[in-house]
């Protein structure tokens, strides 16, 4: 479980392919694995992935052909917002993020506005059900409040803060992202259609 606070901007030094799976080298020289042992679990960009190894550079995971489909995936050089495993006696400051991306949005629109920036997505319909304004959403791993709601789009206001601590800055109307819905919004789902099932 995380929280959606980014804690360092890591990158994909290596990927080593095997079959449609692959095992990736993160560069996570910003990040504290002082406390982080094997089979830990680190958000990368919002997807839980398992440590296999540790190196002077960062940590080792491997990514299996699913998380590939349902995520933007992970290419050599790639900035990736990272984040530790919450602990019981951490703040959550963002909101509960499970690392189970449930799949890809689109920037429609990336602009500033004053000194903060307006992020606009479009999410798959299937995604676009659990977006509600006020609500909570992650992008890439970044816990983030929907400001509006317009059919499948929705918009975000960025802080200057979160531009520079993690890897949104770099997006652009186009660029695909990794979506995880508030969790709360699927368990309500699965009652009400359980609900109406019998």
């Amino acid at each position: 479980m995380f929280t959606g606070i980014i804690q360092a901007v890591g990158s994909v030094a290596e990927v080593a392919p095997h079959n449609d799976d692959a095992r990736l080298l993160i560069n996570a020289a910003d990040l504290d694995l002082s406390d982080v042992a094997l089979g830990d679990s680190i958000a990368c960009n919002g997807v839980c992935l398992t440590v296999i190894a540790l190196s002077p550079q960062g940590f080792s995971v491997d990514v299996s052909a699913e998380t590939f489909r349902c995520t933007v995936g992970f290419p050599a050089g790639m900035a990736v917002n990272l984040e530790k495993a919450l602990r019981l006696a951490d703040r959550l400051g963002g909101h509960l993020v499970s690392g189970h991306v449930d799949g890809v949005g689109e920037v429609v629109s990336f602009a500033p506005v004053g000194d903060c920036f307006e992020l606009v997505i479009r999410a798959p319909d299937d995604i676009a059900r659990f977006v509600v304004t006020k609500g909570s959403i992650t992008v890439n791993g970044v816990s983030l409040t929907v400001n509006q709601v317009n059919g499948d789009e929705f918009s975000i206001n960025l802080i200057p803060h979160t531009l520079t601590h993690t890897n949104l800055h770099t997006v652009a109307a186009g660029s695909r992202v990794n979506l995880e819905v508030d969790m709360m919004a699927r368990y309500a789902e699965r009652i009400l259609n359980y609900q109406e099932s019998k």
